[in-house]
């Protein structure tokens, strides 16, 4: 393998990787009907469909879908809180399961 496609390669595992490899496994029930689940590495499901994540750092994401959004922190003691910002300003704290 050429430098040149190795280090296009290892640009796209840099930039790939942290996008999923943190994300917890967590299933969540928000108001209004919304359930979240979240594999391990990622993707996150709103209401069984996959939603367009976003990745902040290691312990902040977003997930976007369907009129929603989803907020996913890793607490420092590693304990994860979800919240959901929807239509017409509704917003409010999931229940972690």
């Amino acid at each position: 393998m050429t430098r040149a496609r190795l280090a296009i390669a290892t640009a796209i595992v840099i930039a790939v990787g942290p996008a999923l490899a943190k994300v917890p496994l967590v299933n969540a029930t928000c108001p209004g009907n919304i359930e979240v689940h979240a594999d391990e590495g990622g993707p996150i499901y709103i209401n069984g469909k996959e939603a367009k994540l976003h990745v902040f750092n290691d312990n902040y994401y977003e997930a976007k879908g369907y009129g929603v959004t989803i907020s996913l922190s890793i607490n420092p003691d590693g304990s994860v809180a979800v919240s959901y910002t929807g239509h017409g300003g509704a917003n409010g704290i999931c229940t972690v399961k």
